[in-house]
């Protein structure tokens, strides 16, 4: 068998957070297809990445798929003189999730059980609320609440106000600071989201890498007032370890971090200097399936447990959950909503996540069914198989 195409698919959803997604699909010359996913977070780096993956059919073409650690290291290696992590490493990732897809194809078996076998059968789930919902405080109760009687039993939100005018998953560092009047709101709706959930809801707080060292020390410091967060994730943006630690030293609340490292070598200075105590890689960013599993037993090895960030799409989701089913330090996997409906649209068969846990799907490979009637009629931009 031999690789003959990689083809990035663009795929409009509109009425979602994301607005579209990037899937990329490997072919072969016996006609069996593996899928991966990148989905970015803006229309121009998605653009940008799509462009890139499609140059990998002339690196890759004529190559035997089943050589999947021997591929991922010709693709990283390829990006090496223009900065290896990054772009190159969301390249990596889905053409790696793609090569596993269709070695479990190929082998009749579910992607975890060529990593080692299973040691869960499921999944526990975090999920997130439609902040578009929170205009009042019923909103805001009538939403946790649906989450709760889902089954869900993590709820993952971002409090802080947005700058005017930016979506919440536009906004961006820029000078770091916060209002003390947007600290309050963003504690009390905090506060308002503990309420509505209840005691036994673990609550995980997002601050998108947007704060400099003190206003997060102080936000920080805030959430631990509101009493039992389960964790504040990316209180400074992720290019300053430096940053991270003095953080780290001045608030009690858990720190997670890893969304935007790419590859274990990222991983390495928060392991070794105790920065983070959950580790949050993206399956889709970070280096695919094969570096997950790799950063999974490397926290391991610190006793950190590893959740992986998996807010886009059905892949990302899907891949990161087949490693996690195989790895003992996992906490919980991240839907980004607890109606998978943007997920489903995609697939010929829905996913499984009743009662706040992901099922895996039975088939080979991923276990995923594109649609691609579906992922055709809404393709954008000319990327499409």
């Amino acid at each position: 068998m031999k690789i003959t195409q990689v083809l990035p698919w663009l795929v409009g959803s509109e009425g979602t957070g994301w607005g579209e997604y990037l899937f990329v699909e490997v072919r072969t010359d016996e006609g069996i297809s593996g899928w991966g996913e990148i989905t970015t977070t803006t229309p121009t780096a998605n653009r940008g990445i799509a462009a890139m993956v499609g140059q990998m059919t002339d690196l890759l073409a004529g190559d035997d798929p089943a050589r999947i650690e021997d591929t991922w290291h010709k693709i990283f290696r390829a990006f090496t003189y223009t900065g290896s992590r990054g772009a190159g490493t969301n390249v990596v990732s889905a053409v790696d999730i793609a090569l596993w897809d269709i070695r479990g194809k190929v082998l009749g078996l579910p992607i975890c059980e060529l990593l080692g076998g299973r040691v869960r059968d499921d999944l526990l789930i975090y999920t997130h609320p439609d902040q578009r919902r929170f205009g009042a405080p019923e909103g805001v109760a009538e939403e946790i609440r649906a989450i709760v009687d889902s089954g869900h039993t993590g709820i993952k939100f971002d409090p802080f106000p947005s700058r005017p005018g930016v979506p919440l998953a536009q906004d961006r560092y820029l000078d770091g600071r916060m209002s003390r009047a947007e600290e309050r709101q963003a504690i009390a709706l905090t506060a308002l989201i503990r309420e509505a959930a209840g005691p036994d809801v673990e609550l995980l707080i997002d601050a998108h890498g947007r704060f400099d060292v003190p206003t997060a020390i102080r936000l920080g410091q805030a959430l631990d007032e509101v009493g039992d967060i389960h964790w504040y994730e990316e209180p400074v943006p992720p290019e300053s370890y430096h940053a991270l630690e003095q953080v780290r030293e001045r608030v009690r609340v858990p720190i997670s971090v890893g969304e935007r490292l790419h590859t274990r070598w990222d991983f390495v200075p928060v392991l070794e200097r105790r920065l983070a105590d959950f580790v949050m890689p993206d399956v889709t960013w970070t280096g695919g399936i094969s570096e997950l599993k790799k950063i999974a037993t490397m926290a391991e090895a610190y006793y950190v447990p590893i959740s992986p960030h998996d807010a886009a799409g059905p892949v990302n989701l899907v891949a990161g959950g087949h490693v996690m089913a195989t790895v003992p330090n996992f906490y919980r996997i991240e839907s980004s909503r607890h109606d998978l409906s943007s997920y489903n649209q995609f697939l010929t068969a829905p996913l499984d996540n009743r009662g706040g846990r992901l099922t895996l799907p039975a088939g080979p490979g991923l276990g995923l069914d594109f649609d691609v009637d579906h992922l055709r009629a809404n393709a954008r931009d000319g990327f499409h198989g």
